[in-house]
């Protein structure tokens, strides 16, 4: 496929599952603003995504990330919660119930993903992009294959090899 053709495969696909994409990410986070945002990264994220490959499933594909956009947007707003107590009055800020992050922890979080975003800024893009599906998008190695025209056990090597990378700069077990 032609990138004049990918341009318009990606406007047809805008146009026509706009709404539906919209009213899904509003249900994922309740905040139709932010439902917006979410729906309009998404879709520049996938055109970044399908001018170098065009998915299998692209609506799928989509959906996926649209879906783990409002995953990361309620993490935010929990570790945004957390910030806020944490300028409480000292008493109130000491007051950790079950499901609360405690703020260093949530320091190290944000420090740790700072850490894997600039990893993932200096991967190969296959690496990126395979690494993205399967650990954000929850993509079986046979999909990342076959999205990427690449062997399995290709695709194994690449997430693998970003998740080693991901590992040497944040301190995971």
């Amino acid at each position: 496929m032609d990138s004049l053709e990918q341009t318009g495969s990606v406007v047809s696909l805008y146009t026509t599952h706009q709404r539906a994409l919209l009213k899904y990410a509003n249900s994922l986070v309740s905040d139709r603003s932010e439902a917006e945002d979410i729906v309009q990264e998404a879709w520049l994220r996938f055109a970044r995504i399908v001018a170098d490959i065009w998915p299998a499933d692209p609506l799928r594909y989509l959906y996926r990330i649209v879906r783990n956009l409002a995953i990361d947007y309620r993490r935010q707003k929990a570790r945004e919660g957390v910030v806020l107590e944490s300028s409480l009055p000292e008493t109130a800020a000491s007051t950790v119930t079950d499901g609360e992050v405690p703020l260093d922890q949530a320091m190290r979080d944000r420090d740790a993903v700072e850490a894997v975003r600039a990893v993932m800024a200096e991967m190969p893009e296959q690496m990126r992009i395979a690494f993205e599906m399967h650990r954000f998008g929850g993509s079986k190695l046979r999909e990342i294959a076959a999205f990427l025209n690449i062997s399995v056990s290709m695709a194994h090597v690449l997430v693998s090899e970003a998740v080693g990378r991901c590992r040497r700069r944040v301190d995971w077990p």
